[in-house]
């Protein structure tokens, strides 16, 4: 009787990685699909206070049914913890504006940008070499943007504006969690970034909340539990494989960005979004690779998603 093979647990791994990077984008793409509906009646910082305190959640029970305690521990920078939280709600509310005033595809593509801006805020602050791969995918990347914000009656000036500044507060927030992998756990980081959140977004709600029709308040769960499935699913996806290979997965967003954009809101990407969209990409993977290469790639990158 022929021997069976045994199982390759290595690739079993891998697999199991890619299964869940690609469910971790697709609920990120549900939780900012949540929060353009619900923008037509509330205000996005009032949708960020709900999708911060039903994400934070989880985490409560780890900590105070589980005995998880270790998460509550701040080992050495806790200062900077708050700033990247602080920035990190900052960049929620504009990342939910971006959606609330463009198509949701075009929107996914132009937070794509924010992988441009690492290499740049990598040297400043890190002081990292960038050689010239990773400096030419930054320029395509960029020929992109300007391709997609090519006048018209569909692609709004101040949406493009506030989706590359809420780009911007990405990469910064990467930059910020690169550097604090190395004194904080992940856990940590993301629950203190949810805790503060609540609380700062909180603070104006006396002044724009409005009260939630039942009809609303399965989406405003969705967008709290949508959040907390979405840095979970990260979480395994980084334990199982490689960085270089769960980042590729991020691309899956533009897919189900595209499609909830046309089956909800009847949006079509234009050809030059679909354009600008190629080459933004192409830049993204071309840097990837290159990293990939280079040995290079911080699995914090993208446990800084929101």
């Amino acid at each position: 009787m022929p021997r069976k093979k045994p199982v390759d647990a290595h690739r079993e791994h891998v697999v199991l990685g890619m299964a869940a990077a690609m469910g971790a984008f697709f609920m990120f793409t549900v939780m900012n699909m949540f929060a353009k509906l619900l923008s037509a009646n509330h205000s996005v910082i009032e949708i960020a206070f709900y999708r911060n305190l039903i994400a934070s959640l989880p985490f409560l029970v780890l900590v105070f049914v589980f005995g998880r305690r270790e998460i509550l521990v701040l080992r050495a920078k806790p200062a900077l913890v708050g700033i990247r939280a602080v920035i990190g709600t900052l960049s929620l509310v504009t990342t939910f504006t971006a959606f609330s005033l463009m198509p949701m595809a075009d929107t996914t593509v132009l937070l794509f940008t924010s992988t441009l801006f690492i290499p740049v805020l990598g040297v400043i602050f890190l002081k990292e070499s960038v050689g010239p791969y990773r400096w030419s995918a930054v320029v395509i990347g960029f020929i992109g943007v300007v391709i997609m914000s090519h006048p018209s009656g569909e692609v709004y000036a101040l949406g493009i504006m506030v989706a590359i500044f809420s780009a911007l507060l990405h990469a910064v927030l990467q930059i910020i969690v690169r550097y604090l992998g190395s004194y904080e756990s992940p856990e940590t980081i993301t629950f203190y970034f949810f805790l503060i959140g609540t609380f700062l977004t909180a603070l104006p709600l006396p002044f724009i909340a409005v009260r939630p029709a039942l009809a609303e308040v399965p989406l405003l769960l969705g967008v709290g539990l949508s959040g907390a499935a979405a840095q979970w699913l990260l979480t395994i996806a980084f334990r199982n494989a490689r960085a270089a290979v769960v980042t590729v997965f991020n691309y899956s967003g533009i897919i189900w960005a595209t499609l909830f954009g046309w089956m909800i809101w009847n949006e079509w990407p234009m050809p030059t979004v679909i354009a600008g969209a190629t080459v933004v990409i192409a830049s993204n993977i071309l840097m990837i690779w290159r990293e990939s290469r280079l040995g290079k790639i911080s699995d914090a990158r993208f446990r800084a998603k929101l």
